[in-house]
């Protein structure tokens, strides 16, 4: 069932010290760090693949509002329908942790396709990177 749902390099990328072999990660851990690659890869970036990404960092900066969450979730939609053919996606929540900091816990309830098992991952978003007010 792992061929399936794959095997690949843990993220970020690490290695054993007594074997100096990269560390892999297979099944649902894969999964996960491959949702973790897709959501913080912007179009573009991938030379082979143009198209691979998510576009959340254009959302970087936008006011906290149910328009922008319900934009956010379109996105995440969009690229994993396309990009992970492992899952299927059931629910998409953001749940609002720090308004003033702009951050969203983004919430993917899905369901590996082959195992039929139901995972969650939360996925935190930051829409005031780099912002934090200067304390007097």
């Amino acid at each position: 069932m792992s061929d399936f749902l794959g095997r690949g390099w843990s993220f970020p990328p690490r290695f054993d010290p007594r074997g100096k072999a990269a560390v892999m990660v297979s099944g649902v851990p894969d999964i996960d760090e491959s949702l973790r690659i897709l959501l913080s890869t912007a179009p573009g970036e991938r030379v082979m693949l143009p198209d691979y990404g998510c576009a959340l960092r254009r959302m970087v900066f936008e006011e906290v509002s149910e328009q922008t969450v319900t934009e956010i979730k379109g996105l995440i939609r969009k690229a994993v329908l396309f990009y992970e053919p492992r899952i299927t996606l059931n629910r998409i929540d953001a749940q609002r942790v720090d308004a003033l900091d702009g951050r969203l816990d983004i919430l993917l309830d899905y369901t590996v396709r082959t195992t039929n098992t139901r995972h969650n991952l939360v996925y935190p978003f930051y829409l005031h990177q780099a912002t934090h007010p200067v304390k007097a």
